[in-house]
């Protein structure tokens, strides 16, 4: 029904932001993980985000948003010279995670700032579909 879109588009938008969310927590507790079940040190994990768009006759009409996938930043790792540490290589240097707590602060905010954006859209919706059904009762 196209009077619930703009609730479904926002609810898209909530479940990417809060997927941005954990990604960002998760890169956070492991910006000093040196060894992964995978092998080697935890790498940075970002979603990638598209439209999700349905074609009509008339066009395409936004559905929302939808996560393509989540992948891995391929940046370079941090090489510290800690000789003592157990991942040091041969010539004391261990690789530590791509994680740059500045940035990923910057981005917890951001990501923060646009669930509650999405909240607020949301709420802001359903008191507009309120009052037009309250229009009838009159």
């Amino acid at each position: 029904m196209r009077f619930f879109r703009a609730m479904d588009v926002n609810g898209s938008a909530l479940g990417a932001q809060r997927l941005r969310l954990d990604l960002i927590s998760s890169n956070i507790a492991n910006a000093t993980t040196t060894r992964t079940p995978e092998g080697g040190p935890y790498r940075r994990k970002v979603p990638v985000f598209a439209e999700d768009l349905k074609q009509t006759l008339g066009g395409s009409t936004l559905n929302g948003v939808r996560v393509l996938a989540i992948v891995e930043d391929q940046t370079p790792l941090r090489l510290v010279y800690d000789p003592s540490h157990p991942d040091a290589n041969e010539e004391g240097y261990v690789y530590y995670p791509n994680v740059n707590m500045v940035n990923e602060m910057v981005n917890l905010m951001e990501a923060g700032r646009a669930y509650e954006a999405n909240v607020t859209a949301f709420n802001t919706a359903k008191e507009m579909f309120k009052a037009a059904l309250s229009i009838g009762k009159s």
